[in-house]
């Protein structure tokens, strides 16, 4: 399978879905080229619209594999890890 994040207006990632490596032009096609593919299946066959990135489930490119709330970041070409909420330690209180 070959996983694409759909990214809002902020680069965060609304929802990830999965397609067939055959529509992606695997095995023939390696990333990057694999991305153009997916993108063109989701517009043209799911019609889909949205800015989609392509994702590795293995981490293999784009740093992590991208979840809900994570960010992409144009200029690493990766997805980040969204920044938890830190809890006071309860021996400060």
């Amino acid at each position: 399978m070959a996983y694409f994040a759909e990214l809002d207006d902020t680069n965060t990632v609304l929802r990830v879905i999965s397609v067939s490596n055959d529509v992606c032009g695997e095995p023939t096609l390696g990333f990057p080229d694999t991305c153009a593919a997916g993108r063109a299946f989701i517009a043209n066959t799911l019609k889909l619209g949205g800015n989609w990135k392509q994702t590795s489930y293995n981490g293999d490119f784009r740093g992590t594999y991208a979840g809900v709330g994570y960010t992409y970041d144009a200029d690493l070409d990766e997805f980040v890890t969204p920044e938890t909420e830190s809890t006071p330690d309860e021996t400060e209180l």
